[in-house]
């Protein structure tokens, strides 16, 4: 192993709930009332793009866009507060002690990636960040994550994904890399039916650590 790509929303941070406000504010004047099950199911993970073409099927891609950019400034007021999943920074500053490349992979607008790495304390620290609305195509297609792995001169087999939600799931499975789930949004049920290969609640499980370990090792030998 020879990179660790994560994802944003409900993997470095628990933002799911404030997305859920956020959308659930968005879409009251509209007359669509939302609960948690079909966030989990028809929003988290998707980009807004796919989201506005469900919800709003007649609008037009002007209506989209600013539906979405009212509803993510919205999310963007109410994220100061954000920290960190459990062990994230120490897993970080592990994975970097071993020559372990770190990425960013996201279907999140790049305001919000930006913001949310401020207030994490984590600006400058993923290389490559690949942004899902800057290609042809977003999560649960593999692209994004073809294109990290493109960006980094490596195969699928030497890296690693984390994700929480199913199209993330999906699309590090697609493009053939061994995917962990986190369990902030999803059950490790449905994160494995998905595809996920390890299931953890946050970055402090032993399973993460025998990975960077393994991974020092079949570097030293190469």
């Amino acid at each position: 192993m020879r990179a660790l790509l994560f994802d944003l929303d409900g993997t470095l941070a628990d933002t799911d709930p404030l997305h859920f406000e956020a959308f659930a504010a968005a879409l009251e004047p509209h007359g669509i009332a939302i609960d948690h099950q079909f966030f989990k199911t028809a929003i988290s993970g998707r980009s807004n793009e796919a989201i506005c073409r469900d919800l709003f099927p007649d609008a037009s891609r002007d209506e989209h866009d600013r539906f979405a950019d009212d509803k993510e400034a919205a999310f963007r007021r109410a994220a100061g507060g954000l920290t960190a999943i459990d062990g994230l920074h120490a897993l970080l500053d592990r994975a970097r002690g071993r020559g372990i490349r770190i990425g960013l992979v996201t279907n999140a607008p790049a305001a919000n990636v930006h913001h949310v790495l401020d207030v994490l304390a984590l600006t400058g620290a993923f290389d490559p960040l690949v942004l899902a609305e800057e290609l042809p195509r977003s999560k649960p297609d593999p692209l994004p994550y073809q294109t990290a792995l493109a960006a980094l001169g490596l195969g699928p087999d030497e890296a690693v994904v984390f994700e929480d939600s199913i199209p993330g799931v999906q699309a590090g499975k697609a493009a053939g890399i061994l995917t962990v789930g986190m369990t902030t949004t999803l059950s490790a049920d449905a994160l494995r039916q998905a595809g996920a290969d390890v299931t953890v609640s946050d970055f402090r499980d032993p399973v993460l650590l025998h990975l960077l370990d393994q991974a020092a090792r079949l570097a030293s030998r190469a």
